[in-house]
């Protein structure tokens, strides 16, 4: 943003402060962002699964004149929509004016702001206080937990770093190189289950191939296992890579989500912005994967032996499945599916299921066009629950402590645009309860059970970590 424009507006914005006159945010150009863009940015401009809008985010579009174009034309590749044929010239403007005011706001808001941590949480069954455990991070996506009681975090732009009493070390060397690219890059770190045995630690990230005419990358999803020693990653082995022919430029629904059971690695793969590859199985994005936790392909699969088909995949017409887990008891493999404009869903994970994604959905496309007039069709399965508006939902994890007991096997689900944590009571393969038990620390990017019993969240704007500790 100008920087005269923005000492200007902070001016005027304290000025009106002191006199009780703000009406920065309002109005009608409140009203269209509302309906067009808080969807996918967040109510008050935080992001959700778009960037955020406050702070220097706009990487496309540095002026006036270059946020306009950008809101009427969209770049589909960065799942952005073009607004031109649905909001006027004028309106596009006032949008325009709106966000620069926002951004202005929140500048000078700033300065004001404290953060803390310490207040007590009563929910429906337990109490809590949400204590940081290490901050300074930069967009962590996933956690996993060392033995020694060491985090090991995995940060968006390819950084794998541990820490530990809230002191962060240094990068680890030689990590695999990431295509940091819209929602991709380093997006998973997990331990194999017998990692005290093998030392394996796997690692998801968007990887960038082939390079298109004009420079522009192109890339999907690979995972790669390997070690760690002395602060550097080695005895590298890919495990599952996708060939050239079927990466594409877009910067959105990567997926990248892990769960070992029995041997084998199950693992998500958005539909990469190609929304009706989801229903083709000759294709690996918009679909659940299964394999050996070595790499190899199970004779099993349920399409293993369809001609032309991806040999790996375990369900398919799966948008962007950004959370995994298995249930502790039933050993039921669950997902959540961050949907489009309201839709987010989450799906009990079932052999050779077709999900439905784009044919039904109970959302809609982000400029608010229909997608479908169809929430069931036949061979399709329904979701367990569907949220309408949508949370942005991201990571999710069984409860399987002991500090919590009141929470034992419930599903907890975290919400990007909406900055909260839902509480998921699950009884026969449904969903009895839904209960938000936090909001507005941050974007919950990601939530672990960890081995002290604690409950973790991965969190985006504050980037940090931090745990929730009983109050009794």
């Amino acid at each position: 943003m100008n920087r005269l424009f923005c000492l200007a507006l902070t001016l005027l914005i304290t000025t009106c402060l002191l006199h009780g006159q703000n009406r920065i945010g309002t109005g009608g150009a409140l009203k269209l962002y509302e309906q067009h863009c808080a969807s996918c940015h967040g109510k008050e401009l935080e992001g959700g699964l778009g960037g955020p809008l406050v702070g220097d985010n706009w990487d496309y579009a540095k002026d006036y004149d270059g946020m306009a174009e950008y809101i009427a034309k969209g770049n589909p590749e960065m799942g952005m929509p073009g607004f031109g044929e649905t909001i006027s010239a004028p309106d596009i403007r006032s949008l325009v004016i709106f966000i620069r005011e926002m951004n202005a706001k929140a500048e000078a808001a700033e300065q004001a702001k404290a953060e803390s941590h310490n207040g007590v949480f009563k929910t429906e069954v337990e109490s809590f206080r949400v204590e940081k455990v290490v901050g300074g991070l930069s967009i962590p996506w996933s956690v996993a937990f060392m033995p020694d009681g060491q985090l090991l975090i995995a940060e968006r732009g390819g950084d794998l770093r541990f820490a530990k009493d809230g002191k962060l070390a240094k990068p680890v060397k030689g990590t695999p190189e990431v295509w940091a690219h819209g929602q991709g890059g380093l997006l998973e770190v997990a331990l194999h289950p017998d990692y005290k045995e093998n030392g394996w630690i796997y690692l998801g990230f968007s990887e960038k191939g082939d390079e298109q005419q004009g420079g522009r990358g192109e890339g999907i999803t690979k995972i790669v296992r390997g070690k760690i020693k002395n602060n550097r990653w080695t005895d590298e082995e890919v495990i599952f890579e996708v060939p050239p022919k079927f990466h594409n430029g877009a910067g959105v629904h990567f997926g990248t989500r892990f769960v070992f059971q029995d041997g084998y690695l199950y693992f998500s793969i958005g539909d990469r912005g190609r929304q009706n590859m989801a229903q083709d199985i000759t294709r690996p994005n918009g679909k659940i994967h299964r394999i050996y936790d070595d790499g190899r392909i199970p004779k099993d699969n349920p399409f293993y032996n369809e001609p032309d088909a991806y040999q790996s995949i375990w369900t398919y017409g799966n948008r962007n499945p950004q959370g995994l887990d298995t249930h502790p008891v039933t050993g039921d493999i669950w997902e959540a599916e961050h949907g489009p404009r309201g839709g987010d869903e989450i799906n009990l994970i079932k052999k050779g299921i077709n999900y439905g994604w784009p044919v039904i959905t109970y959302g809609m496309n982000y400029n608010g066009t229909p997608i479908t007039d169809k929430t069931h069709a036949p061979g399709m399965e329904q979701p367990v629950l569907y949220w309408v508006p949508s949370i942005a939902v991201c990571g999710i994890d069984f409860y399987d402590g002991d500090k919590f007991p009141n929470w034992k096997n419930n599903l907890f689900a975290g919400g990007l645009a909406s900055k909260e944590l839902h509480r998921l009571v699950i009884e026969d393969d449904k969903i009895t309860k839904d209960e938000i038990v936090l909001k507005g620390l941050g974007r919950v990017r990601d939530v672990a059970s960890g081995p002290d019993g604690y409950l973790y969240l991965v969190l985006n704007g504050p980037d940090e970590i931090v745990r929730l500790e009983p109050v009794k």
